[in-house]
């Protein structure tokens, strides 16, 4: 049977991620007591392949009402162990956010941390981390949700569990543009300074125009650096994906970075970008501060 545990901080789109996983056609539960696993899966194991694919959601929640809460989450992973040498194949997904997003969240939609007893939700959210540590560690694949939407952490779920039931596949891609000048984004898993490239806003007739224009991206690109470096990343790119893969990373963000986010940094987001859709790459542009 293949088995998919979905677990981590609260707020970070557990929920969302079961649906997802659903939608692939797992039988998918909310809320599983770990010691009822093993029954469970027995019981399915035995139901001549009417379930081949279990999704089920074990967080804090597991613990709650008992004596010792920080022994039941400890000992979970072992029990996952267990399953993985009866021959079932078990990934335990881990979800994570900042902070702040997760506050944002909970503020939002004016829902309690299961943690939080005196309504502080940071407070619960630190405890939280510190409980649920023992399954971070056991994770074969963490998603940081904090930038993502409802509808981009399903896509990530379903590329990484709907390809090939279980198959490593490269992770989807998200490459940004950023101004330094308005702060570097904390969820980026790679960061590239593009301000030692010729810089268009000091050029009148492109000053006011942005990397989407073709005249700014033929400047930017019309320099001997630009196009070096440009295929430099994609040989690297060319060299991460599949090992990404391989270590079951789903979600990618490559940011590149210029001054203020409009003109050099747009350029190389786009032609990344592009050349990642010609390989096959899923993948989405963001400029985060082109109209600053």
């Amino acid at each position: 049977m293949r088995i998919v545990v979905v677990t981590g901080i609260s707020g970070s789109g557990k929920t969302s991620a079961l649906r997802a996983l659903e939608d692939l056609g797992f039988y998918a539960i909310d809320n599983l007591p770990i010691s009822l696993l093993d029954k469970l899966v027995e019981l399915f194991s035995s139901a001549k392949g009417e379930v081949e694919r279990l999704a089920l959601v074990v967080d804090v929640r597991s613990s709650q009402g008992a004596p010792e809460p920080e022994a039941v989450l400890a000992a979970i992973p072992d029990a996952l162990e267990a399953t993985r040498r009866a021959g079932h194949e078990v990934d335990v997904v881990f979800l994570e956010a900042s902070d702040d997003m997760l506050a944002r969240r909970f503020s939002e939609t004016r829902r309690k941390h299961p943690l939080s007893a005196d309504g502080n939700v940071k407070a619960g959210i630190a405890e939280e981390r510190r409980l649920l540590a023992p399954l971070k560690h056991a994770a074969t694949t963490e998603l940081d949700s904090s930038q993502m939407s409802v509808h981009e952490l399903k896509a990530a779920i379903q590329h990484a569990f709907g390809v090939g039931h279980g198959a490593k596949a490269e992770p989807s891609v998200t490459v940004m543009s950023f101004g330094f000048k308005h702060g570097v984004p904390t969820h980026a898993d790679l960061v590239l300074d593009v301000r030692f490239l010729p810089n268009p806003y000091f050029v009148e007739e492109l000053k006011n125009l942005t990397g989407n224009d073709a005249s700014v991206d033929g400047y930017v690109m019309g320099f001997e650096d630009s196009a070096a470096f440009l295929e430099k990343v994609k040989d690297l790119l060319s060299f991460l994906m599949p090992r990404y893969g391989d270590e079951g990373k789903v979600y990618l963000t490559l940011a590149f970075g210029c001054t203020g986010g409009r003109h050099r940094s747009v350029t190389l987001a786009n032609r990344v970008g592009e050349w990642l859709r010609q390989r096959g790459t899923r993948v989405q542009v963001r400029h985060r501060d082109i109209d600053r």
